[in-house]
């Protein structure tokens, strides 16, 4: 059986996306799959800090090994916006078109659409702590173009690609996806250090 690494989020499309960078190697399980229900907050200024403190108070409920992701979309002409706000960038509860709409209407008129996706992976085993970092560049639309993915992706064309994220499958967004760079600097580790039990 696969060692078990729980991952600290319950959205389906994180762990999707880790699912299949991971394939069988480990076992990811959500949240709620390990028995916590806890809403865990994201007060801090970096996508770093962020990161620890989920990782944090999930080995500290579990006593599991797991590791926890946050991402945030860094837009060149914003100077870094909106960055570890992304989930909230038009208020707190703002939808994902939301967050879309005002992201276009500010970068209205912009000649430097350069953006990038950066994932900061926080991994806790035993009582280490380790860091591991994605990146993915690449420019913002001018209008939404697609229907899939999730978050930006309508609006995010990676370099090497002239199609969004929101356009094309799982598996093609994978060969891009910052997040699957973080995961496989994640991984790597893990066997290195032949650190994974569960």
């Amino acid at each position: 059986m696969s060692p078990i690494l729980v991952f600290a989020t319950n959205n389906q499309n994180k762990v999707q996306e880790i699912k299949l960078a991971v394939g069988s190697r480990f076992q990811i399980i959500t949240l709620t799959e390990a028995g916590i229900h806890t809403n865990i907050p994201e007060p801090f200024d970096s996508l770093h800090a962020n990161a620890s403190e989920k990782s944090r108070v999930i080995f500290a409920l579990t006593g599991k090994n797991c590791f926890s992701e946050d991402t945030g979309l860094e837009v060149d002409f914003l100077h870094g916006l909106p960055g570890v706000k992304s989930a909230r960038f038009a208020g707190e509860k703002a939808s994902a078109q939301e967050n879309i709409d005002l992201l276009l209407k500010k970068m209205n008129g912009a000649g430097n659409r350069n953006a990038r996706f950066r994932t900061v992976i926080s991994l806790r085993l035993d009582e280490a702590e380790h860091f591991f970092e994605g990146i993915c560049e690449g420019r913002i639309t001018e209008t939404p173009v697609g229907t899939g993915g999730f978050g930006y992706d309508a609006v995010f064309i990676p370099n090497g690609a002239d199609v969004t994220f929101a356009e094309m499958t799982p598996e093609e967004k994978n060969n891009f996806s910052h997040r699957k760079k973080a995961t496989e600097k994640l991984i790597a580790f893990l066997h290195t250090h032949g650190k994974n039990k569960s």
